[in-house]
Order: structure tokens, then sequence, then C-alpha cells
């Protein structure tokens, strides 16, 4: 006799439970579960001579030697700093889930990629769940979009998928994955419709060689909505977040190239525009001869960038002296406080120390710990550091500067920004190698003497 099952799915992380829950125990959301669609189960197991896989035989093994080596053809974005961030260009084939707040400039971005796209020859259908056709028209105008793109409001995953199967486009823009409906799946935007339209558009990609990008919405924590196991299916995972005056396009998977590569735009009248030299604009406004200011080479994801650590120091009115960072880690700051007031014997009780990350970005990069050292120590004493100088290092609790990841690539950075002087972890050839933060200090202001 047939059973059926019956399980309530949360919409936020795809936890699975036999009975609605107030709270789920995964993701801690409140009123997060849905009744998935009952499925029907068979009564009987199978039973016979095979045991009990039911005589179900295995299927056709094929060695790892045998199998070909094949790169999976490129399409340039027609934006560099896209074609960065996905790894070389747009993928036949693969599909690419996007989030971000709304507002954020996803719809601008895809927009003008789609018209590069158009303009260079390719087909580009654009499924527009959220606006009217009118609205998209008025959006194009405003870019200056040019190209002719094909353009639908019909978002049911099936005629999605037949429209790929019978146009072949090079590049399929589904604006928002959360309203494409699946028949007899229930509401759009669950649990279920989200995964399953996913699934069959996936399929439809692979099987026509369609370039596809899904705009995903995005929770109160800035995660995507809708069950986890939709980041699973998809080949590449971007997010695009506001950082300051600039936006960041930051890839968090992606199985066609390297993960964690990072892009730069700024948002203008006439769209998104690629920030071509993400140090040069971090560091305009950088105030020169100040104390307390210092020019750090760091590593944000694969990206070396150049970004200005400031500190200052103030007497206290206080009785315990206040710690404030922003866009560093404050347990790491913490520990370079540390080591300044036991190895270099600076008195900082009673001071108000802050240090911030200039620019709006938020970097857990342990290559910072020299700079903030040396910022640190300049605020103190009063005493800027020279306007050529660049640094980068862990900093040990015995004081000791470590080497860290992608050095090469931080001192080929900071040679690029005409920065001629760097104090860098021993080891390095060519540059001011420090074993400890005490001799950097004095590597820095002898520099400033001369």
């Amino acid at each position: 006799m047939a059973r059926v099952t019956t399980k309530y799915v949360c919409n936020s992380c795809g936890y699975t439970s036999a009975k609605p829950l107030g709270r789920c125990p995964n993701c801690q959301a409140w009123n997060s579960f849905e009744e998935e669609v009952p499925t029907v189960t068979g009564g009987k197991t199978r039973s016979g001579g095979a045991g009990g896989y039911g005589g179900i035989s295995g299927g056709k093994l094929t060695p790892l030697s045998t199998v070909g080596r094949r790169e999976e053809p490129r399409m340039s974005s027609g934006i560099s700093e896209v074609d960065r961030v996905l790894g070389g260009g747009l993928v036949a084939g693969g599909v690419t889930l996007i989030g971000g707040e709304p507002g954020i400039g996803k719809s601008t971005l895809l927009l003008q990629v789609a018209d590069s796209v158009a303009r260079a020859g390719g087909t580009v259908l654009y499924v527009a769940g959220e606006e009217s056709l009118e609205q998209i028209r008025l959006r194009a105008d405003r870019l200056g979009v040019t190209a002719d793109i094909q353009l639908t409001r019909d978002t049911r995953a099936e005629h999605i998928a037949a429209l790929m199967n019978e146009h072949k486009p090079a590049l399929c823009i589904v604006d928002s994955i959360q309203t494409v409906t699946v028949e007899g799946e229930g509401a759009a935007g669950g649990v279920a419709q989200v995964r399953d339209g996913t699934s069959m558009l996936t399929r439809a990609a692979k099987e026509t060689g369609t370039a596809t990008v899904l705009v995903g919405h995005v929770t109160k924590d800035g995660t995507v909505a809708g069950p986890k196991v939709m980041e699973h299916i998809v080949d590449t995972t971007v997010f695009l977040e506001t950082v300051g005056a600039f936006r960041l396009l930051r890839s968090v998977k992606n199985r066609f190239g390297q993960a964690g590569e990072l892009g730069v735009f700024e948002m203008r009248g006439e769209g998104l525009i690629a920030i071509e030299n993400p140090s040069a604009a971090f560091l305009a406004e950088r105030p020169v001869g100040v104390p307390g200011s210092v020019v750090a080479a760091t590593v944000d994801g694969q990206r070396p960038m150049l970004l200005e650590v400031q500190a200052l120091a103030s007497k206290t009115p206080y009785p315990n002296a206040r710690r404030v960072v922003v866009g560093l880690d404050p347990r790491r700051v913490d520990v370079v406080l540390a080591v300044l007031e036991r190895r270099l014997d600076l008195t900082l009780g009673g001071l108000d120390i802050y240090v911030n990350l200039a620019g709006g970005l938020k970097v857990l990069d342990p290559g910072l710990d020299l700079a903030v050292a040396l910022a640190v120590y300049s605020a103190v004493v009063g005493r800027a550091l020279p306007a050529n100088v660049a640094v980068f290092g862990e900093v040990g609790l015995a004081g000791e500067v470590r080497s860290t990841v992608a050095s090469q690539r931080r001192a080929e950075e900071a040679g690029r920004a005409g920065y001629k002087r760097l104090i860098v972890p021993p080891g390095l050839p060519g540059h001011t190698g420090v074993k400890s933060v005490e001799e950097a200090v004095g590597v820095v202001w002898q520099t400033a003497k001369a």
C-alpha cells in the first residue's frame, strides 16, 4: 500500500523536518518552514535473488585516465572586471548566480553585459520577472544600450527552457530566480519552486550551451534567499556589495576558475563603471605627511591592493581607555597593541586608540599587522611616515615580522602604484626586509631622516 510522506523545509537554508518548527535549528530563522509537496513511496520493499537492491545492476564505469581534456569555451562579458571575477568570461553552458541587496545594481550590470554580448553578435534572452518591459526600456535608454535584446515576461521554467532550446541564445539572464515557477510545485518563491526551477534551467543551459545568469534575492544577513542546495546546483556564485562609494563584485564559488576574485566598480549615471586600478582609487584621498597614516599592501580574496591604514591616539577622559577598530580584525589589532607596549615600551594605557581601514573595506588579512603597528606608533609619537613607503607583514607575539601569502604579488602591486620603498618580512629580494617591529620602526624613520 502506498504511503504519503509529508516534510517541512526551511526556506532560508533548506533544512528538512518531519514537522513544522517555529525556529530553524540550522540557521535560526523564525517561521521559515514550508510544507513540501507530498511524495508517494512504495509500500512494499523489493526482494528477490539479487538481495536488497531489487535486481538493479550498476552502470558503466569510466577510468579517469580515459577521460578527454576539454576547456569549456568562454565568451567575454564586455566588462573587464566581470571577466576577472568569472575567471576569464562567461562559460558556454555555465550557470552563474548573482546576489546582492535591492537597488545595488545587479540588473544594471547585467543589462550592460547583455548589451556588450549582443553587440558582439550573440543572441541574448532576458527574462523580466520583476519589472515591466517598459521599465527595462527606460533603463536601457539611460545606460545607452543600443543592442536588440530579446525580452520576455514569461517566468514559467518550462517555457524559459523551451525558449532556450528553440533559439539557443548565447546568454540568458533570469531576473530573478525567485519569480520562476515550476508547474505543480506551490507558490512562486517557495523552497520547492526555487530549487526545481534552478535545476530545470541549469539542465537547459547544459543542453543548449547557453551561458545563464540567475539573479537571486538576499536575506537580511546578506546571503542568497532560498535553499542552500540552489548554490550547489549552479556553477558560479557571485555577490555584489557596497563599500563606500564603490561596488564590489566578489566570487565565492567558481567551478571554472579561481574563487575569491574581486572586481571593483563605481556607480555613475551611465551605469556601473569598472575601476581598472582600485589601489589608486582607494588611495586618492590619502593625506600626505600626516602621522598615523600608512600605505599597506594587502590581498582581498585573490586581488592585491594598496589600502590606507589610519590610526589616531588621544588622551582618554575615561577610567578605561577605548579601542575602536573599523575594517580590521579587532583581536589582531589588540595583539599588535600589546606587542607595541611590551616590545617597544610604548605607553598606551592612558590613550584612546582608533584604527581604521580607509575606504570602507573590511579586510581580515594578517599581512596588515605591520601597517597597524607603524600607524599606531606614528600616531603616538607624532611622526609621519615617508610618502613613498608601503608595508606588509604579519606580527607575532614575540614582536617578530612573519611572511604572508602572495608576498610577490603585493610587492608588484606596490611597485606599479609608484611606491619605491617596501618594508616587508625577510626573504623578499630587492626590498627592505625586517625581522621585528622594533627593526621596522628604526628602518622607517632612518629613511625619513635620509
